[in-house]
């Protein structure tokens, strides 16, 4: 074990080294009680370490709203890993469920009802279907042509935003009608949980919408790691480690990815809605291809096929892509840094930064690595 999920029984005789695999997860505890615990206990002291805490509390007071926006973003970088980290299909187009999420919770919002919850789960269900719908045509192709696909139905999903749907969707403007009400019908999203001063070094959770989205990551990270340990995970990871064989032992292949499709455009809608509740704007950069690419870029930065690693890579993202370029020294150069950043780690460490402790433990004792994380 090395992410917290059970590896699927190897052939006799045969040596198989995951792509993805971190053997520095095993630090961490090896099942899902432990993987819970220490999420849980992650999300309730980020508010104080980034913020908060007295090494950083007269630089980052004005970063509250930060700390949800990561786990957002870490909520959609775990759905991307679903598929990317563990059936081994590499999305272009995750945009679509994102960003189409995110239009359907706006409107919803605006016209039917304000719940953040209700906002919320219309979203994730307007992913569903749409990932049902992509996924039966998108699979029946594979690899390149598959991403390729993705691609395509994301732009798609853009330029209907833009021009066809304009009227609806507001074009390039965006949608800023999004009308977000309080949360069981009393409770302020944007008030304080508790009457503390924000320089207080207390590990205070800070307002009602980080434990409104933190809770939500708690129950993220409990589903897939559900998922994953279900029959359904050990599967995937046999598709990714070769499809052929996983049909030749009678396994429906294409059904099974068309689940973790399925499913990791769920996650994605979640992320997206949730963003929305936090934003209270959907901008048409949210089903733009950057969008896709970045969350590619979090997901192998972090370490694809972990449960930590996506959710790493997209707090560096959005980190530097917030407050280390607000510095006038980084500014115009942020983008090509992190580029240097990508590009090194992932020559040099496939496992993506969560693996680095590993990697460097596998070197150090000279074991045979073999080529890992080949399908980063």
């Amino acid at each position: 074990m090395t992410d917290g999920t059970a590896d699927p029984p190897a052939e006799e005789g045969s040596a198989v080294v995951e792509p993805g695999a971190i053997p520095v997860w095993s630090w961490f505890g090896s099942d899902e009680r432990s993987l819970v615990g220490i999420t849980t206990l992650a999300v309730v002291l980020f508010p104080w370490v980034l913020v908060r805490a007295p090494v950083v509390s007269n630089v980052l007071d004005g970063y509250q709203s930060l700390t949800s926006l990561i786990l957002i973003w870490g909520i959609f970088a775990l759905g991307f890993n679903l598929l990317l980290g563990y059936v081994g299909l590499l999305s272009f187009g995750h945009a679509v469920f994102w960003g189409g999420a995110a239009y359907a919770a706006g409107i919803f919002s605006a016209q039917v009802s304000g719940s953040p919850i209700l906002v919320v789960l219309f979203g994730t269900l307007f992913a569903v279907v749409l990932s049902v719908m992509l996924g039966v045509i998108t699979l029946r192709r594979s690899g390149i042509y598959f991403s390729i696909l993705t691609l395509a139905f994301g732009q798609m999903a853009f330029h209907l935003a833009v021009s066809p749907l304009s009227g609806l969707t507001n074009g390039e403007n965006g949608f800023t009608n999004v009308a977000v009400g309080n949360l069981f019908g009393f409770l302020d999203l944007f008030g304080p949980t508790e009457s503390v001063p924000l320089s207080t070094p207390l590990p205070v959770i800070g307002d009602w919408m980080y434990l409104f989205v933190g809770t939500i990551t708690v129950l993220t990270v409990v589903a897939i790691a559900r998922i994953l340990h279900s029959p359904y995970g050990l599967v995937f990871k046999a598709i990714r480690e070769n499809e052929q064989r996983a049909e030749f032992v009678g396994l429906n292949v294409w059904r099974y990815k068309l689940m973790a499709f399925v499913l990791s455009g769920a996650f994605a809608g979640t992320a997206g809605s949730l963003f929305v509740v936090q934003g209270g704007y959907v901008p048409i950069q949210s089903l733009d291809w950057t969008t896709s690419g970045e969350i590619v870029v979090m997901t192998v930065l972090g370490g694809a096929g972990s449960m930590v690693g996506p959710m790493l890579g997209a707090g560096i993202y959005i980190y530097v892509e917030n407050v280390v370029s607000g510095y006038a020294v980084v500014q115009p150069y942020w983008h090509l840094i992190l580029g240097l950043v990508f590009v090194v780690v992932v020559v040099l460490f496939p496992d993506g930064i969560w693996g680095i402790p590993g990697t460097v433990r596998e070197k150090l004792s000279d074991s045979p690595g073999g080529e890992r994380g080949g399908e980063n």
